[in-house]
């Protein structure tokens, strides 16, 4: 059996893996299988980059000990630079070539060679599949086109797995909103609710909620989540750029805060930990009553739907304002036709 007839029946395996109801980490272990079954080699490893730590870490691998891979983590920010410029990686040499650490290590493992290869979701490296030989060996053309080929597998399978949770977890927000405004009318406690239930869903490091002050000349904070005192006092600013856009109807997205021209105030946004952000309108009877913001403390890139998602969620959030309010007019306007009919019957 040729090596080009093992490449196509692995990835039939594989292609028959994803119509079927396997799991993501199902799929990811055919990937290294295959990996290591079709190329002849000793191990295989997937790694995902952890973004708040700058490292990779491993989520599926075979052939490698415990011990080698806790050795000492792989700095992500190096790596992906080092894949962006050539493609991918090759050591002939793994124990001595000198862009690698732990030679010792490998040495003792019995690794000779190494292919590494970037795994990407929508042209963005999210992690690294890499090939681990007993023997010394030169890699071919076909080998790394081969490697490239499942580790775009694996990033498939992660993107429909982030989906699919996604979609899980908007459902799971809008069921929790829903039953938060119905079982309250203190519309502050819905508020703070909402902030909380974003943030954890979405996996945010803060919300704030402002609403516009009855004179319409300022914003009134009236709920937030997972940020500091001193820096929603710094961050109140009602004519920011990007408030005044969001009050004119507009959702911002902003991919880096520290280096934003619509952020003026870059050194609160870098000492609070905070770099990307959506900021939205909250509306009532289409009119402009608020601003939603949300911030992450990673560099994030915001899909279609999470953002509709998040203008959906302020919409709701709007309601909840609106319904709160009905009733309170209610509530005064029962007041004033019971005294009313006091008054009458005091006739008689």
């Amino acid at each position: 059996m040729t090596r080009e007839t093992d490449y196509f029946q692995s990835f039939c395996k594989i292609s028959k893996a994803f119509g079927t109801a396997a799991t993501r980490e199902e799929l990811l272990s055919l990937i290294v299988d295959s990996a290591v079954a079709s190329m002849e080699g000793k191990a295989a490893c997937l790694f995902l980059a952890d973004d708040r730590e700058d490292i990779f870490v491993a989520k599926a691998q075979v052939g490698l000990s415990d011990n080698y891979l806790h050795a000492n983590p792989m700095q992500a920010h190096k790596i992906v630079a080092a894949l962006d410029k050539d493609g991918y990686l090759a050591f002939s040499d793994a124990t001595s070539d000198p862009r690698l650490v732990n030679h010792e290590a490998k040495k003792a493992e019995g690794i000779a060679s190494l292919l590494t290869v970037p795994v990407r979701i929508k042209n963005r490296n999210i992690g690294v599949l890499s090939l681990y030989t007993a023997e010394r060996r030169e890699f071919q053309p076909k080998e790394i086109d081969y490697l490239c080929a499942l580790a775009d597998q694996a990033g498939i399978a992660i993107e429909n797995n982030r989906l699919h949770r996604r979609m899980h977890k908007n459902a799971m927000l809008f069921l929790e909103l829903a039953a938060n405004i119905n079982s309250s009318l203190d519309i502050r406690q819905v508020l703070n609710n909402l902030t909380v239930n974003i943030c954890d869903k979405l996996g945010l490091k803060g919300a704030v909620i402002r609403l516009v002050d009855d004179d319409g000349q300022g914003l009134k904070l009236v709920a937030s989540h997972g940020l500091s005192d001193q820096f929603l006092k710094r961050s109140r600013n009602t004519y920011s750029k990007t408030a005044q856009r969001a009050l004119k109807g507009e959702t911002i997205i902003i991919r880096d805060s520290t280096t934003d021209s619509s952020i003026t105030f870059k050194e609160a946004m870098k000492t609070e930990g905070v770099v990307s952000m959506i900021v939205t309108p909250i509306l009532a009877r289409e009119k402009v009553i608020g601003v939603l913001r949300l911030y992450s403390d990673v560099e994030r890139d915001f899909p279609d739907d999470v953002i509709l998602m998040v203008k959906a969620l302020a919409h709701q959030g709007g309601l909840a304002i609106q319904n709160a309010s009905m009733f309170l007019q209610l509530e005064k306007d029962k007041k004033s036709l019971e005294e009313d009919i006091w008054s009458y019957r005091s006739w008689f």
